[in-house]
C-alpha cells in the first residue's frame, strides 16, 4: 500500500491556520503552513491554531467604582493569536484564559476610576483596557486588538437623581443667561437714555418710531396731535 499510504502522511493547512507538530510528545520546531504539511500518522500528532481575529461579548460585569456606585458594563474583546507556539504550548485554553483576564481587567479598571469619568471618557477606558490585557496576554502570543463598551447601566434611583441634577444645572444655566441678558439690556438703555437727555428731539423721534412699529404689528391708525410749538412763528402775525 505505499503509493496510497504516502497521501495519508499529508495534512492540508488552511491560509488562515497553522499546524503544530508534536513527534512523540515534543514539539517540533516552527509552526507548519499553509499548505500540504507532512507528518507521520503513527509517530505524530498535530494542532491546528486559527490566526484570524475573534469577537467575543465580555458578559455584564458588576463593579464599584471608586466613588462606591453600583454599576453594570458590557463590553467587546477583538483579539487574534499572532504566536501559534506559544498561544499552544504556554497555556492550556488560550480563549477562555484571554476572556477571564479581560473581565478581571475591566472590573478592576472600573474600580479605579469615578463614575463621572466613566460616563465622560469612556474612549480612554477602552484604551486603558487594551493595553492593560495586551500586556497580560503578549507572554501567550495573543494580540489584543481593541476594547470597546457597549453600555453602562446605572441603577434607576441613581438615574433619577442625576436627571434631575441635570435639570437642575439646566435651569441654573437658564437663569444665569436671563439675567445677563437683562443686565446687558439695562447698560444699553442707560446709554440710550444719556444720549437722549443731551438732545429732546431725539425723545421725541423715539416716539414716534414706537408708534409706528405700533401702528404696523396692529394694523392701526394712530392720530397724533399736531404740536403748537409749531405755530408759535405766526402767532405775532
Amino acid at each position: 500500500f505505499f503509493p496510497i499510504s504516502i497521501f495519508i502522511c499529508y495534512v492540508r493547512v488552511d491560509e488562515y491556520d497553522r499546524a503544530i507538530i508534536f513527534r512523540l510528545g515534543r514539539v517540533r520546531k516552527h509552526a507548519r503552513g499553509p499548505g500540504l504539511v507532512w507528518h507521520l500518522p503513527c509517530i505524530d500528532s498535530y494542532r491546528l491554531v486559527d490566526l484570524r481575529t475573534r469577537v467575543e461579548v465580555i458578559p455584564s460585569q458588576d463593579a464599584i467604582t471608586k466613588d462606591s456606585v453600583t454599576i453594570s458594563i458590557d463590553a467587546v474583546l477583538f483579539y487574534c493569536i499572532q504566536d501559534s507556539m506559544h498561544a499552544t504550548i504556554q497555556i492550556a485554553n488560550v480563549h477562555e484564559s484571554t476572556m477571564f483576564i479581560a473581565q478581571t481587567t475591566l472590573r478592576n479598571m472600573v474600580g479605579s476610576m469615578t463614575l463621572h469619568e466613566l460616563l465622560v471618557s469612556r474612549q480612554l477606558l477602552s484604551q486603558r483596557i487594551t493595553i492593560a490585557v495586551d500586556h497580560a496576554t503578549e507572554k501567550w502570543g495573543v494580540k489584543i486588538e481593541r476594547v470597546e463598551l457597549k453600555d453602562i447601566s446605572l441603577p434607576e434611583s441613581l438615574e433619577r437623581s442625576l436627571a434631575s441634577e441635570a435639570e437642575a444645572l439646566r435651569d441654573a444655566r437658564a437663569k444665569i443667561i436671563s439675567a445677563e441678558g437683562e443686565l446687558s439690556a439695562s447698560m444699553a438703555l442707560k446709554e440710550a437714555s444719556d444720549v437722549m437727555a443731551q438732545n429732546k428731539i431725539s425723545l421725541q423721534l423715539r416716539h414716534l418710531q414706537v408708534l409706528t412699529s405700533i401702528a404696523q404689528e396692529r394694523n392701526l391708525k394712530i392720530l397724533y396731535p399736531f404740536p403748537l410749538e409749531m405755530l408759535r412763528p405766526f402767532e405775532n402775525s
